[in-house]
């Protein structure tokens, strides 16, 4: 007995009591990811769990100093002597080889500075591909939807979630799963426009793109995505940034959660940013039946919650909903915020709040279980560092360059094309000019590469349409003699081509700084930019318009002057040459507008999928309908829809249907098409939208060539939110409608019986 109870003392470090197991130690990886976390948590003092739910910027003090090596402020050491959740974009203003130089210093220091070694999350953003310097830049969230795309999507994605990786990060603040109907939001480009079913198809796909579908996050290789900003962002009010949002239950439910629905359940997200607003009065950051109820109870998610900027701390100071900032740290907590993303004034408070309030340590312990959890899935405890030599294989890759270029392709959307202005042709002379305040230093340069040498370029930039201060841009006062310069420029050649629209400084987020605008009250083109196209068209010669902006813009006299419309958004870093490749006719343009283009602000809101009813009227003084429709985009070929047929004239609740209609493309070129099905409620028990997208697919098709698209109609794409606020499937009468826009199609019927 002596022996076995002095053995029982030797070992009692790592045992409980003679006859328990050892216990798990964390860092053995053998362990499922559950079991590590549980290892570990209980180690960690209060302090050090409360720092695994904050996240700082880098700029605060973590950089490199003049040699490239990592320079810490005081404040940054502090802060990391007990870990942190994560640090938001270190490394961003330098290229890929010394950010992950400087990242893997960056988690050394963190590992080796707190008692348990916990690696920090390193996070960044993706508007244009990974938000940092010396990456593949792709076109915007917004261009990428006029794709059509979603493999495309997928794809792009990929790249962002491979390079992102490289650099030594982790996380992605991205992508938006926001619907955005307002034009005046200067954030619209950020998302994947207005209509539910196409923002959840590349929601989903831009998420499992970036994540590696999943796998790719152990493996080092891809990182996590936030899905954001849940929900309802795109709403608000006036299309003001921090503005209220009313939103009906049946909209919130039917519209705006799908995409966010999809990311989790489908896409498996990594995270979710709560929405800086509120909803219907109850701000989403304190809103427990939003994060924990709808999020967690309904949908599974396992992930964790991130709040935007500063954001918990606004529930007291600015939403006015929390009478101090501790009870706005308590409200957060409760609703089921898992991260501070950078206040100091919120989560903080929390280990003082704790002595007072010993319970509130459950919900800490619930919050840090998920960051940990987050940690161990990206593989950070056993690989914490990046390969030096796989980063200078990886960005910039000739593959990802290549991916932009046919991005770009696939998304520019030629809106108007009056008397086949384009192509151009190069096997003809042509004096071309290339003039307007959207034009770049290299513009001419990447159009000559796509034109060849029979064709020969000026180019003028004439005017700016701002000052280009970040904070709040002004207006430039017209410029006389610079429009008059533009107009004799084009004078002297044989076609014009206008880059117009919209620059990053016209339509941008406002920050919460008074200082800070990025939203607009109207949304007519800024400038003399109509003046000029009106000039330039009196001249007689074709004019072709490039459309660049990060807005909806009610184009009015554009599309009344102009010849043909090319509307592309905001592109790659290989835009303009895509672009020229397009005017002269080396690809078709297949791009779709993922928006309603509207005649005037006026017609807000204005999504063509609004209930049936709004629809019953026009405005004294303004043209039918919208400019050009959601779905519109021409083709170089001439794609004719015919034979629509369906299997069934009924459906069940356990059936579905096959309707299919043959696409022929009439005209002498290659062409892609998107072929796109909507289905109408003829009678519902609540009012009922006019149409909504339910399915797309996009067809390339030889000249002369034919081809049979075929769609499933199943049940739950009949499903809506009823009366009883529960979702419902009604027996009646319903509409396919199958064509090239959401208002040129052919149509057939079917009835759902119960």
């Amino acid at each position: 007995m002596k022996k076995l109870f002095s053995l029982c003392l030797i070992i009692s470090i790592a045992v409980t009591s003679c006859g328990e197991t050892v216990s798990k130690d964390y860092k053995d990886a053998s362990l499922s990811i559950d079991e590590r976390v549980e290892a570990l948590l209980p180690k960690l003092s209060l302090e050090e769990k409360v720092a695994q739910m904050r996240i700082f910027h880098a700029n605060i003090g973590t950089k490199p100093d003049e040699n490239g090596n990592l320079k810490l402020s005081d404040k940054v050491k502090e802060k990391l002597k007990i870990g942190i959740a994560g640090i938001k974009n270190p490394g961003e203003h330098i290229d890929a080889v010394a950010a992950a130089k400087l990242n893997n210093e960056l988690q050394k220091y963190i590992i080796e500075n707190n008692r348990w070694g916990i690696p920090a999350l390193f996070v960044t953003e993706s508007y244009n591909g990974v938000d940092a310097e010396g990456c593949t830049k792709f076109g915007r969230p917004m261009t990428s939807a006029a794709s059509f795309n979603p493999d495309l999507v997928r794809r792009q994605w990929d790249v962002v979630g491979r390079e992102a990786r490289l650099r030594g990060m982790h996380m992605c603040h991205s992508p938006e799963a926001d619907i955005v109907r307002d034009p005046r939001f200067g954030r619209m480009s950020e998302a994947f426009g207005e209509d539910t079913y196409l923002t959840t198809q590349m929601v989903k796909n831009a998420i499992i793109g970036v994540q590696g579908n999943y796998e790719g996050l152990g493996n080092g290789t891809h990182i996590g995505a936030v899905a954001k900003h849940f929900a309802g962002y795109g709403q608000v009010l006036g299309g003001s940034n921090f503005a209220a949002i009313e939103i009906s239950e049946r909209t919130l439910i039917d519209e705006i959660y799908p995409p966010f629905e999809a990311a989790v359940k489908e896409a498996k997200t990594l995270g979710i940013m709560a929405s800086h607003g509120d909803l219907n009065g109850v701000a989403s950051h304190g809103n427990p039946e939003l994060l924990t109820g709808v999020l967690r109870d309904q949908w599974g998610f396992e992930g964790y919650v991130v709040s935007d900027s500063n954001d918990i701390a606004r529930l007291y100071y600015f939403m006015g909903v929390a009478e101090s900032p501790e009870a706005a740290a308590q409200m957060g907590l409760e609703a089921g915020i898992d991260i501070d993303l950078y206040a100091e004034d919120s989560y903080a408070y929390l280990p003082e709040m704790v002595k007072k309030n010993p319970e509130l340590e459950k919900l800490i312990d619930r919050s840090v279980r998920r960051v940990l959890r987050t940690k161990f899935i990206l593989g950070l405890f056993d690989n914490p560092y990046i390969d030096i030599e796989a980063v200078k294989k990886g960005v910039r890759a000739a593959s990802s360059l290549e991916l932009a270029k046919e991005s770009d392709l696939e998304s520019v959307i030629l809106l108007k094309n009056e008397n086949k202005a384009l192509p151009l042709s190069k096997n003809k002379s042509l004096k071309v000019a290339l003039l307007g305040p959207l034009l770049n230093e290299d513009t001419k340069a990447m159009f000559e590469s796509a034109a060849g040498s029979n064709v020969k370029f000026i180019a003028e930039k004439g005017f700016q349409l701002t000052n280009q201060k970040g904070g709040a841009p002004e207006l430039l006062e017209r410029d006389p003699k610079a429009i008059a310069s533009l107009v004799n420029k084009a004078r002297s050649a044989d076609v014009n081509i206008l880059f117009l629209g919209g620059d990053k400084y016209t339509a941008k987020e406002a920050y919460f700084s008074n200082s800070t605008l990025g939203d607009r009250a109207t949304i007519d083109p800024v400038g003399p930019q109509d003046e000029l196209v009106e000039k330039i068209k009196a001249l007689g010669k074709p004019v072709i318009v490039v459309l660049k902006h990060r807005r909806t813009l009610s184009i009015n006299a554009i599309s009344e002057h102009a010849d043909a419309i090319l509307d592309t958004w905001d592109l790659s870093e290989f835009g303009d040459e895509s672009t020229a490749r397009i005017i002269f006719g080396e690809v078709s343009p297949s791009g779709r507008s993922p928006v309603t283009i509207p005649r005037s602000i006026g017609q807000l809101p204005y999504h063509y999928s609004m209930k049936e009813i709004n629809y019953k009227k026009e405005y004294l003084f303004l043209g039918k309908g919208p400019l050009y429709p959601f779905g519109h985009g021409l083709s170089y070929g001439d794609f004719k829809y015919s034979d629509i047929a369906i299997s069934n004239t009924e459906i069940t609740p356990n059936t579905e249907l096959e309707v299919s209609v043959k696409v022929t493309n009439n005209g002498s070129v290659k062409a892609k098409e998107v072929v796109q099905m909507y289905i109408k409620d003829e009678i519902g028990s609540v009012t009922r939208p006019d149409k909504e997208l339910k399915a797309f697919e996009k067809i390339e098709l030889d000249a002369g060539e034919s081809k049979t698209v075929s769609f499933k109609i199943t049940p739950k794409m009949l499903e809506f939110t009823g009366i009883s606020m529960e979702k419902v499937l009604e027996a009646g009468d319903y509409t396919v409608k199958i064509g090239t826009s959401s208002q040129e199609y052919l149509e057939t019927t079917f009835k759902l019986k119960k």
